[in-house]
């Protein structure tokens, strides 16, 4: 039996917010769950335009052709990485305010009216979704949430940034702060998730770059993450990073 994304009914907001908002879904082989993910996000007049952009890792399933019939602008992305898709859909990205979400169903889709709101009438510029405090039941193995927790930890004693939750992968934040070419993450790899919250901390400051906690469910199809791999390329990239070693994999956006 094929686990469904949990569809949470919520009070329809009536005020529409004069925003285009674009949620970027990285994808590789996630036709289990990418149609429920979509889904997952109300699409009811909340704004004043709401579109979604898959990124693709060349999938070898049906992904692109689901995320195609719900609507979804998929564009294919050759070079591999979780950082890279990211890379590439924020650049291509059409709204001005962005959204991200994995297409597994672990993040809650219809808190993003919610979350776009804050966003836009408390005049911030970023906010990261805090998955550990409200995760639900099973929804991370104990490894994961052990590495979770020592990854979040060495970025808080290296960093001293106040981000609770290091590797969570939902974010909003306004696409103009990516202008600032400090602002733009470097990594193409899993270590692009805990590099967007120091450089938001760093150049935007705790005031404007917040962290919110939101539910994070079990997760819907196959994992690709290689945990003691991408574990280690997290860690590493920690020090790489407090060291200001770091360097761009691949350029800014898509290739020309």
């Amino acid at each position: 039996m094929v686990q469904k994304c949990v569809l949470t009914s919520i009070i329809p907001m009536t005020d529409e917010l004069p925003v285009h908002v674009t949620v970027v879904i990285p994808t590789r082989n996630e036709e289990e769950a990418i149609v429920d993910t979509i889904r997952s996000v109300p699409n009811d007049g909340w704004c004043k335009e709401l579109s979604f952009l898959v990124v693709d890792g060349n999938s070898s399933d049906r992904t692109r052709e689901l995320a195609e019939q719900e609507g979804a602008t998929v564009f294919l992305e050759p070079r591999r990485g979780y950082g890279r898709a990211y890379r590439t859909g924020f650049e291509i990205a059409p709204g001005e305010i962005i959204v991200t979400m994995d297409a597994d169903c672990t993040y809650p889709g219809e808190e993003v009216p919610a979350l776009v709101r804050k966003l836009v009438e408390e005049e911030l510029e970023f906010i990261t979704c805090d998955r550990l405090r409200r995760a639900e039941e099973g929804a991370m193995s104990g490894l994961h949430g052990f590495g979770n927790w020592v990854l979040s930890f060495t970025a808080r004693m290296l960093f001293w940034y106040g981000v609770h939750d290091s590797q969570s992968g939902m974010w909003v934040f306004r696409k103009s702060i990516l202008q600032d070419p400090k602002m733009r993450p470097t990594n193409d790899g899993m270590p692009l998730s805990e590099e967007m919250k120091i450089n938001a901390r760093r150049q935007i400051g705790k005031k404007k770059a917040i962290e919110v906690s939101v539910p994070y469910r079990k997760r819907v199809g196959q994992a690709e993450i290689n945990t003691w791999g991408d574990g280690w390329k997290n860690l590493k990239f920690l020090f790489v990073k407090r060291l200001g070693l770091n360097r761009e994999s691949t350029p800014w956006g898509p290739e020309s």
